[in-house]
């Protein structure tokens, strides 16, 4: 019988080394020789360790890696190899069952090639599972376990050849490790074992397992550490299995292919980078670089680990090609985890069902009032009014106008773009053909999107599709909608849009990284869209960030793209004393009418109770008061919502109530905060966009109360949701019959006379000059076809003083108006105008006395200035031009290449993560439900398909593994199926060439040359 010699090594064994010592002594082969290497020992480990067996202790003071520990131990002995002596390796948390020193002889006496052998490695609380049972790696490179988490049935008991084992309780040829020297010292945590067995492979030996030797594995000591513990260890132990895998792919590869994967390391971290957003596993990121970064900068490792190869090298690559893993088998592996996956996501939360729960019928009716509402649009190319404007006819413009750069908006500047104009860049983007036509498909499909967006949102707490119907009713209809519908309003009613999408994928932002980054884009999206509820949402994250327990971890996401779009714009606000001036509305100014407290209380933020003051007036009922009226219909609607406080789930209808408060006082604060001017008149901030939060939260509110109701509960929600229909139907009307203030129109803002001479000049400028009720003058420089809704800027109208240009523009405006003998043609040249355009309203359309009179002394001083030739009146006004067409004027100011590179890269970065985390892979499903494939330090282990994905993160993701090797894009793969460098080598032998047919778990390995164990 050959001598075995056990090396033990602990390190903070704590309860289990008593289990492991105890199981050595009662093994029916026990070794011959025990050496003990107590890692950082403490008192309690040291004396247990006297008390065994064991007949050598060594000590290290310093922390020191599994594979330098046994050869401690081994310098511990004292003494030379004998002859067939056989060395054991074991860790505190490996405890031997009886026969499993006894099982490892076996295998290693019947087969004198086999010189390695490994054992069944169960878990460490529950025996059945199988947690090791051979290795093998994949094409390129990946560790892969042969079984993993799979209850043990002796299904996989005739396993006897395989590629590499794992290092707790391997049974090795004394002879054979001082000939391959050991453990390789650049592999301290993970793939040492794997490594070893490869080299004994090249060697010409054979690796085995041996299923009948059973030890007890937790994972959690030196010896090939587990996946469990907190996220933090996760990720370390994730980059040192990526360190690992880099370290052996530079080892392993001919000498050709060294450089080229050297210098692929840092492209690859990058590709990897973006498929771990794929894989929603941001949190693996960092340790990608940091491991390619080691390994790059570990040249002497790796030049001594392939000196290990080379030495005792006397097989090729080729015939370990049948034990990897190919390509059929991983796909298989992939297919049961997707489908482990799938039934674990069953029953997480309530099912959608929409078609069966109401969603297509609330969808149906909604697009029906959408159609009844703007049935004059049909047909049209576009819609302006109110803040409405065409957008830039080209895709490079619209971009362009979203970017740090310079801004062609007034007399010029250079600065920040507004969020919103990323925004519309992406809307027009959608119909390239024609970008304003977007504008009109938001306003078409605004009520039923609105609509969808609030069911889904219901749907998130209940099940029943009448409460979900009556959420999505009440929402599509919301009387601050309906009012930014007919005003012209986009940030407001994209902010109403998209609000209730933000509520729907935030709910599960704390159990899935996708939905996280979906809300996160959503929440950028709103904050755009109206800046003003940025600090609502703000506060609201915070509460939920409290409320949301460990999934705060991904919640705390959500603002940041956001936060980066509005940073360049926040800085230079602040620079120039006007943050507040952060929260204007994007697009042009648009006065709009004030109301009183209890009007915005209802809902109804510009005045006259939704059209029930002017309603009663020409209906009989005039002496009923409209404050009345409006207060009964929404009754049943607020004591609904109200009445969320005392439902089961209070938390939740608290926070609803929160959030509706937060919007009412952000409302309230909007009337008061006069940031942007129009002329000579500041414009205060439009409150229908506190108002919507507002309305959304009652409508979630009302949603908490419904489910406690039983059988009243359709009658109470469609009593409050035809009521609040109701309650709107005077602004519904009105958009129907008066449009409002939009209406249909071409896709330019100013003359065909000047558009056609700016098709061929887009350098023509164009001074609109606008009368003002104050007697005064408007003006205002329009580029080429004229002004665009992207390159409107909230740095130009919230601006606190006017420029000397703007200042200079005015003199020339106001000497243009009058009869001054001002020489206008001179001034004018500084600005390159060459048309001027004078909008002259006409006194039936409710325009005062005088700016009609304005007006008028304007045209009549245009006429009879020489140096301009009258062109004629225009749907847009009446337009003259230069007699002599001046130069091209002074040059807009440029902004800093680099500046401008720099912040778009930061944003486009984070903007372009989040799309990356946003798209879904797999099927998601919810880690609050996930219970871990196999707890090496304790706890039950459920039951699945092996774990294939070794290098990724368990504790980070909430959504499958895409099924894609993440290496196979990179572009080393041509060096992957080299050739080896030896001559004996055949073409594709290399260490990552391509794997035979046959699975590796059953394909035997041809009989080594090597010779048997000395």
């Amino acid at each position: 019988m050959p001598r075995v010699t056990a090396i033990l090594v602990v390190h903070h064994g704590g309860n289990r080394l008593a289990r492991t010592l105890d199981a050595i002594e009662a093994g029916r082969r026990r070794p011959d020789d025990l050496v003990a290497v107590l890692v950082e020992p403490d008192e309690a480990e040291t004396e247990a360790v006297r008390a065994s067996a064991a007949g050598t202790i060594v000590a290290s003071r310093e922390p020191i890696a599994f594979g330098a520990a046994v050869a401690t131990g081994i310098r511990g002995l004292d003494r030379p190899f004998e002859a067939g002596e056989l060395l054991w390796l074991l860790s505190h948390d490996a405890a031997p069952e009886p026969g499993a020193l006894e099982a490892l002889l076996a295998e290693l006496e019947t087969s004198p090639s086999v010189v390695l052998a490994g054992p069944k490695l169960v878990d460490w609380e529950h025996g059945e599972r199988i947690a090791s049972l051979g290795r093998t790696v994949t094409r390129f490179g990946r560790t892969v376990e042969l079984v993993d988490g799979e209850l043990d049935q002796s299904q996989h008991d005739h396993r006897t050849d395989v590629l590499a084992v794992a290092p707790a309780g391997l049974l090795v040829d004394a002879a054979l490790w001082q000939e391959l020297g050991g453990l390789d010292p650049a592999l301290p945590v993970v793939d040492d074992a794997l490594d070893l067995s490869v080299r004994a492979r090249l060697a010409g030996y054979r690796v085995a397992v041996a299923p009948a030797a059973r030890v007890a594995f937790a994972g959690d000591g030196v010896a090939d550490p587990g996946t469990g513990g907190k996220a933090r260890d996760v990720r370390r132990r994730d980059r040192q299995r990526r360190r690992a895998a880099l370290h052996r792919r530079l080892a392993w590869a001919p000498a050709w292919a060294v450089a080229v994967h050297w210098i692929s390391l840092l492209p690859i971290a990058v590709g990897r980078s973006v498929w771990r957003l794929l894989a929603k596993t941001p949190g693996s990121i960092p340790g990608e670089f940091a491991a390619a970064v080691s390994v790059m900068a570990s040249p002497v490792a790796v030049s001594q680990s392939r000196r290990r190869i080379r030495r005792t090298k006397r097989a090729g690559w080729k015939a370990l090609a049948p034990l990897r893993a190919d390509g059929r088998e991983m796909a298989v592996r992939r297919q049961a985890e997707r489908e482990a996956t799938r039934e674990k996501a069953r029953g997480s939360r309530p099912d959608i069902d929409f078609l069966h729960s109401g969603g297509g019928w609330t969808l149906l009716v909604t697009g029906v009032i959408a159609v009844a509402l703007f049935l004059w649009m049909f047909g049209k190319s576009g819609i302006v009014g109110g803040g409405l404007m065409p957008l830039s006819s080209s895709l490079a413009e619209l971009w362009s106008n979203a970017a740090y750069g310079t801004r062609a908006v007034g007399t010029g500047s250079v600065g920040a773009a507004d969020p919103f104009a990323g925004l519309l860049a992406v809307f027009g983007s959608i119909t390239f053909w024609a970008p304003s036509f977007s504008l009109l498909l938001v306003w078409m499909l605004a009520v039923p999107v609105a609509a969808l967006g609030a069911w889904l949102a219901a749907a998130r707490l209940t099940e029943r599709g009448g409460i979900r119907a009556a959420a999505g009713i009440v929402w599509a209809i919301a009387p601050p909608f309906l009012t930014a519908l007919g005003e012209g309003r986009p940030g407001a009613v994209l902010a109403h849009v998209l609000l209730p999408w933000l509520v729907f994928a935030a709910a599960g932002a704390a159990r899935s990284w996708t939905a996280t980054a979906t809300a996160s884009l959503l929440f950028a999206g709103v904050a755009a869209s109206a800046p003003v509820l940025l600090p609502a949402m703000l506060v609201a994250w915070v509460a939920a960030l409290c409320l949301s327990g460990r999934g705060a971890v991904r919640l705390a996401w959500l603002p940041l793209p956001a936060l980066v779009l509005f940073a360049p714009l926040a800085v230079e606000q602040f620079r120039r004393g006007t943050l507040l001036a952060l929260f204007a509305d994007p697009g042009p100014a648009v006065p709009h009418g004030e109301s009183t407290i209890w009007q915005l209380a209802a809902g109804f933020p510009a005045g006259g109770w939704g059209g029930w003051t002017a309603t009663l007036e020409l209906s009989p009922f005039s002496a009923i008061p409209p404050s009345v009226l409006v207060a009964i219909l929404l009754a049943p609607f607020a004591l609904l919502a109200f009445s969320a406080v005392t439902a089961p789930r209070m938390r939740a209808g608290v926070f609803a109530l929160a959030v509706a408060l937060l919007g009412f006082a952000t409302a309230v604060a909007a009337t008061r905060l006069q940031v942007a001017t129009t002329g000579s008149e500041a414009v205060a901030v439009w409150s229908g966009s506190g108002l919507s939060l507002g309305w959304l939260g009652l409508v979630i509110a009302m949603v908490v109360s419904l489910r406690r109701l039983r059988r009243t509960r359709v009658l109470a929600a469609t009593v409050a949701a035809g009521l609040v229909v109701i309650a709107s139907l005077p602004l519904a009307v009105g958009l129907a019959v008066d449009r409002g203030q939009l209406r249909p129109a071409a896709v330019r803002t100013l003359p065909a006379f000047v558009t056609a001479e700016a098709d061929s000049d887009p350098g023509v400028v164009t001074l609109r000059m606008t009368p003002q009720a104050d007697g005064g003058i408007r003006a205002q420089l329009e580029r080429g076809t004229g002004s665009t809704l992207d390159d409107q800027s909230t740095l130009v109208q919230t601006a606190p003083a006017p420029s000397d240009r703007d200042a200079g523009l005015a003199v020339i405006a106001g000497n243009l108006a009058s009869r001054s003998g001002f020489d206008a043609e001179r001034a004018a040249e500084d600005f390159g105008v060459r048309f001027i355009l004078l909008t002259i309203p006409r006194a039936d359309e409710g325009i005062t006395r005088e700016v009609v009179q304005t007006a008028e002394r304007a045209r009549a001083a245009l006429d009879a200035n020489p140096a301009l030739v009258p062109v004629g009146d225009t749907d847009f006004g009446q337009l003259w031009r230069f007699a002599d067409a001046p130069g091209g004027g002074s040059a807009d100011p440029a902004a800093p290449a680099g500046t401008v590179a720099l912040i778009t890269i930061a944003q486009l970065l984070v903007v372009g993560i989040a799309l990356l985390l946003s798209i879904p892979t797999g099927t998601p499903a919810d880690p609050v439900e996930r219970k871990p494939r196999r707890r090496r330090g304790g706890g039950a282990a459920p039951s699945g398909p092996p774990d294939t994905s070794a290098e990724a993160d368990p504790g980070a993701s909430a959504d499958a593994e895409p099924s894609a090797d993440p290496d196979a894009a990179d572009g080393s793969a041509g060096s992957h199926a080299s050739a080896d460098a030896e001559p004996d080598a055949s073409a594709g032998s290399g260490p990552d060439a391509s794997a035979d047919d046959g699975p590796p778990s059953s394909a035997p390995a041809d009989e080594p040359r090597g010779g048997s164990r000395g």
